[in-house]
């Protein structure tokens, strides 16, 4: 099967720090696709039950006030389990959202496990002459529109451009040879 006609989840999380066995999630965004098509997208605010650092606000926008009276991870936890079930999920740096849903679902009762596309490590292979691969810099170099940059939706809708970019420059075949574990 091609991966971008394989079932996928394209997933953003904005979180109060990057360590997810002490960190919380607060902004979910999910895009489900489907045979290459988009067939649904979802996101939420998440109250992550803990103060968020000023930094992380002033990077992504999202205060402690527009969390206050979303829903905990817990809340949404079975809704979000049956969205990502049996769909390859991709990320930007895909360790870091899969690390974090993991925690997460694991705090909610939850087993969590899903094969992983990370677009980092897809850049670099693809793209191994540019130096950086970081999501500003792919978003530059393919001048991708990016609605909303560190928020959940607008990044997780940035990595799918990338995707559908990358198949489009190098051919679905080379993608799906730089997606197979070296």
């Amino acid at each position: 099967m091609q991966l971008l006609d394989a079932p996928l989840a394209i997933v953003d999380l904005e979180t109060t720090g990057g360590h997810p066995a002490h960190d919380r999630v607060t902004e979910i965004a999910l895009i489900e696709v489907e045979g290459g098509e988009v067939t649904g997208e979802w996101s939420t605010l998440v109250n992550p039950g803990t103060a968020i650092p000023s930094g992380i606000q002033a990077l992504t926008g999202i205060t402690d006030a527009m969390v206050a009276d979303a829903p905990r991870f817990g809340a949404l936890a079975a809704q979000l389990h049956a969205r990502l079930e049996g769909r390859v999920l991709v990320a930007h740096n895909a360790r870091f959202d899969y690390g974090f849903l993991r925690h997460e679902f694991e705090r909610a009762g939850l087993p969590f496990r899903a094969d992983t596309l990370c677009t980092v490590k897809l850049s670099r292979r693809l793209y191994p002459g540019h130096a950086r691969h970081n999501l500003d810099s792919v978003i530059r170099r393919h001048g991708i529109e990016c609605r909303a940059r560190h928020r959940a939706m607008g990044d997780a809708d940035a990595v799918w451009q990338f995707l559908r970019i990358a198949a489009a420059e190098q051919g679905e075949q080379v993608v799906n040879l730089a997606c197979t574990p070296s």
